[in-house]
């Protein structure tokens, strides 16, 4: 590892905005006399994507400032704060090496294949200034260099690939959370509006399952309050299908998608709970569930862009399918004609979230019963949803499209059958298609 020398260190934030468990932050501090924690809002954020849909809606922008906002005041507790910068990361993150004489940037590492051509291209950039750019894994449960395998060859299933590393691999412990932060003198924090960015404001709909706040001050709170405040996490796993209120799941997955709050700090706490509690299938089922997060970021590491691509991993072409607009048009605004889908379909649009439920039911329709290209709704739930993660987003989309991580060719669920199951009584669709909308 290349030291600081004790000189100044840029910690560039991504989608790892906290203090708790953050390794990039730790050895900053550990590495350097000063540290400048920086955020960057990369113009491509606010872009169209090329299939037509914005790369993030109104509803996670104004989760992702409550966040920043968050972040800052925590910083500003250690004798830091934030800087935040407004333009391509390969250009500003130069010149604010340039103009304090940082000699290396620290970061997340990236996996995706857009994320790591930015990264590179800093890298290089920062080259020039005689900055050292390093990157550090902190999005996963399991550390990669943990795994008993190599990423090349990570197994395809998720079932081999969880066996053996719930039975080979540990979760290591979690990175200490900073008490104070030597940084330069930091201005206020000068955060866009939501109008400067394009955006007009959105206001929490009643109905919502996620009414919540961005930032990690409420995703520790949100963690608490699900294993010690009320035991929930007892009956996730008999819960986690329901479709109405806060607590039926644990909801933790948007302050996860941003980085807000580490797989691993809820690893252990869940172990925490089950030393002092005692543990269950429900408690065991939301690790399961976090396992599944880094099997599609590790995939996404092997696979690189493929998962991004209409055919993805699929060994056997696939028919091409046509795109009727109409039909993405109707099944965005609720409009297809099956309730169910429709509920769920208003749900996301008004509120940026939707169940685990919900989701695979919407997708399946999207897929199998519209006969659409499903790299468009993957795209749409990219722009559209509060959680927004791309390895799982893209990966779940593959998954039930057939040219992703299942040995079965594709999953279709009996939308019909699904409504009377988890919905029985109606009061999910009643609840989001009384309104006109």
């Amino acid at each position: 590892m290349q030291e600081c020398m004790k000189k100044l260190g840029i910690v560039w934030f991504k989608t790892d905005l906290r203090l708790h468990d953050n390794e990039t932050l730790a050895t900053a501090i550990q590495e350097c006399e000063q540290v400048l924690p920086v955020y960057c809002f990369d113009e491509a954020l606010l872009e169209e994507k090329q299939l037509g849909f914005k790369r993030t809606s109104a509803i996670r922008l104004q989760f992702l400032l409550e966040t920043l906002k968050d972040l800052d005041q925590q910083l500003r507790e250690k004798g830091s704060g934030l800087m935040v910068l407004k333009g391509k990361p390969e250009e500003e993150l130069p010149k604010l090496a340039k103009m304090y004489g940082a000699t290396k940037v620290f970061a997340k590492r990236e996996v995706c294949f857009e994320e790591k051509q930015i990264d590179a291209l800093v890298e290089k950039a920062l080259w020039k200034e005689q900055c050292v750019f390093e990157t550090y894994s902190t999005s996963t449960m399991y550390n990669a260099s943990d795994l008993p395998f190599s990423i090349k060859n990570i197994p395809d299933v998720f079932t081999t690939f969880r066996k053996r590393v719930e039975h080979e691999s540990e979760v290591r412990a979690i990175a200490t959370t900073p008490s104070n932060i030597k940084s330069p003198t930091i201005k206020p924090l000068a955060l866009p509006s939501m109008d400067d960015l394009g955006y007009v404001s959105i206001n929490s709909d009643e109905r919502s399952a996620f009414p919540f706040k961005g930032g990690e001050t409420n995703a520790l709170n949100r963690l608490q309050h699900y294993l010690f405040g009320t035991h929930h996490i007892k009956n996730y796993k008999e819960t986690r299908n329901e479709l109405i209120g806060l607590d039926y799941s644990s909801k933790f997955s948007a302050w996860l998608a941003n980085g807000s709050l580490s797989p691993k700090m809820v690893y252990h706490q869940v172990k925490n709970y089950e030393q002092l509690f005692g543990g269950n299938e429900s408690t065991y089922w939301l690790v399961f569930e976090l396992l599944w997060r880094d099997f599609f970021r590790f995939a996404f590491k092997k696979h690189q862009a493929k998962l991004f691509h209409y055919q993805g991993i699929a060994s056997q072409p696939i028919p091409k399918s046509t795109l009727n607009q109409t039909k993405v048009e109707q099944w965005i605004n609720g409009k297809t004609g099956d309730a169910f889908v429709d509920a769920n379909m208003i749900e996301l649009k008004t509120t940026g979230f939707m169940s685990n439920r919900g989701r695979q039911n919407v997708a399946s329709f999207f897929i199998h019963e519209l006969e659409q290209d499903w790299r468009y709704g993957a795209a749409y739930f990219e722009q559209q949803l509060i959680d927004y993660d791309p390895c799982s987003n893209w990966g779940n989309w593959a998954y039930l499209a057939g040219v992703g991580h299942d040995p079965r060719a594709g999953r279709k669920f009996d939308t019909e059958k699904q409504a009377a199951t988890y919905d029985k009584n109606k009061l999910y669709r009643q609840l989001w298609l009384s309104k006109t909308n």
